[in-house]
């Protein structure tokens, strides 16, 4: 059995991610919550506290549901994406087309690439293209992705407790600028039985969760593991205590929005004896819109025109 098939642990916290994020199915990367209007919470608090349990749970079903619908219309874009691990940092120029995301590598550690490097990642992005069979793979592992995720959407309304912590106003990459983001609390909820390795991973989980409400979208999840969590009674492995992370999602142009931050940062066991380190902090920028029917030869074609637009720029 893999490293993924056996403790599924990336889906915990790359689902708050690639939950936001949209290739043509893939939105982990991570969610888009549905909210009740904001006078809600802003009338009188008292009335509000009283109701603040019915509240809350009917506010993130409903953006929950939003989030999955959402999912099915979003536009494409092609972006970059630099990704900051202990081991140095890579720039890729990712688009989102009808056949999948395709992605070409421009950058590492701060450097364009060298004249070889640029070849094998030209060849192996093309090999997508020449031989279908590796792109029907491809499309498979993003299908798998987009299950997996959705499955982890579905779960949120029933696997916390939420309770209301205030507002604040949306910025530049998270949310939208202007409007306001409802804050919520949340915690594991004691009654929830994750029927999967998939949603087990939320039951050791707690944080904040800012919710745009006007546009029914989550602008931001931060969380943390407040207790270890095991896999098959801690035989196929577990995720240590104090494990975090960060995913943000904002408005990017035409109403549309998509992942701007993901951190990730936990440790723990597979199988008992191998040890898990996951510590990455992930940004995208510079989005823009591409034809929705962009097929995935199209979309490299894209991303070369691109590379060579960015030769010289600090990536």
């Amino acid at each position: 059995m893999s490293q993924a098939g056996v403790l599924s642990v990336e889906w915990g916290f790359a689902v708050l991610v690639y939950l936001f994020r949209g290739t043509m199915g893939i939105k982990l990367k991570l969610l888009q919550i549905a909210v009740l209007a904001v006078g809600i919470f802003t009338v009188c608090l008292a009335p509000v506290m009283a109701q603040s349990s019915q509240n809350t749970l009917e506010l993130v079903r409903k953006t929950v549901n939003n989030e999955l619908q959402s999912s099915d219309d979003h536009g494409r874009f092609m972006f970059l994406d630099r990704k900051q691990t202990p081991h140095g940092s890579q720039s890729k120029l990712l688009v989102e087309t009808k056949d999948g995301m395709a992605g070409l590598v421009v950058a590492k550690n701060g450097q364009p690439l060298s004249a070889q490097d640029q070849k094998a990642e030209l060849a192996r992005v093309q090999r997508f293209i020449t031989n279908p069979d590796e792109l029907k793979r491809k499309q498979k592992q993003e299908k798998e992705d987009t299950e997996h995720v959705n499955r982890i959407m579905k779960a949120l309304p029933d696997a916390f407790l939420y309770e209301f912590a205030g507002t604040e106003e949306g910025r530049k990459d998270v949310g939208k600028q202007g409007h306001k983001l409802v804050r919520l609390k949340f915690k594991p909820n004691p009654r929830y039985d994750p029927p999967s390795r998939v949603e087990q991973v939320l039951t050791g989980m707690s944080g904040t969760m800012l919710i745009d409400s006007l546009e029914d979208r989550i602008a931001e999840i931060d969380g943390k593991l407040s207790e270890q969590v095991s896999f098959g009674w801690g035989i196929l492995g577990h995720l240590n205590q104090g494990g975090h992370f960060l995913v943000q999602q904002a408005d990017v142009g035409d109403d549309c929005w998509e992942v701007t931050r993901m951190d990730l940062d936990f440790t723990g066991k597979i199988l008992l004896f191998k040890s898990l380190s996951i510590k990455s902090t992930e940004t995208s920028s510079d989005f823009q819109k591409v034809p929705g029917n962009l097929t995935f030869a199209q979309g490299v074609d894209l991303l070369k025109k691109e590379q060579v637009r960015l030769a010289g720029k600090q990536l």
